[in-house]
């Protein structure tokens, strides 16, 4: 790979994982306010919107970067050999900053502050083990499906992450970048600092426990 095409794929990763952001932030904070107190009603616009743009951002930036707009599954490739490890820290970086920006830009359209301290507290072992859960099965999916065929990984990815909102207890974070740039926002979709780490344990023993399995059940199809 050349360096100016390095660049451009962590570009896409930033910008994918901005406007991921973005959607999650922006449409927790339209849900609350439309809502009326109904959380339920809140975390129902949260999550298809969520899922949409997770579908459309995979389809439009797959074919640049993978579309992975997450470390776990940044990491994870390159342990399988789908991505260059000398690659993987500028997607790494991008995803953080990314995501920090489009925090930011979704708190200026709302007319709030770019950054604030979340007070959203998500703490508790049923919260840690429900991102195992959402963390296991994202990588799943993604190794299952794209060993079939990448069209249909966009459709799987969005359908997996608009689920887990709902059957996972800590509502299916299941991406450390996203974690650290919801901690910097006191909305809907927010997360206390202080929960920050747990959660990001869960996500990586979670990403760890899925490559693990993938490596068994979805071995690299050998050439030739």
């Amino acid at each position: 790979m050349t360096a100016q095409s390095t660049l451009q794929r962590a570009g896409a990763e930033a910008l994918g994982t901005g406007l991921l952001l973005c959607a999650v932030v922006g449409s927790g904070i339209m849900g609350d306010r439309l809502s009326g107190g109904n959380v339920g009603l809140a975390l129902l616009a949260n999550s298809i919107a969520t899922g949409c743009a997770l579908y459309v951002l995979i389809l439009a930036l797959g074919p640049i970067s993978g579309a992975h707009f997450n470390p776990c599954v940044t990491l994870a490739t390159a342990w399988r050999g789908d991505l260059p490890w000398r690659e993987t820290p500028a997607f790494l970086v991008a995803q953080v900053g990314g995501a920090f920006c489009g925090v930011a830009l979704a708190g200026a359209m709302f007319g709030g502050p770019l950054f604030s301290s979340s007070q959203h507290a998500r703490a508790g072992a049923g919260q840690m083990l429900g991102e195992f859960v959402a963390c296991f099965g994202l990588l799943v999916v993604i190794f299952g499906v794209a060993r079939r065929q990448d069209g249909l990984v966009a459709p799987a990815v969005a359908a997996y992450i608009t689920s887990a909102y709902w059957f996972t207890s800590s509502t299916s974070f299941a991406n450390p970048a996203v974690t650290l740039a919801r901690s910097a926002t006191d909305t809907f979709a927010g997360i206390r600092p202080s929960d920050v780490p747990g959660f990001i344990l869960a996500q990586a023993l979670g990403a760890a426990a899925a490559t693990a399995f993938a490596q068994w059940m979805f071995p690299r199809r050998r050439a030739g």
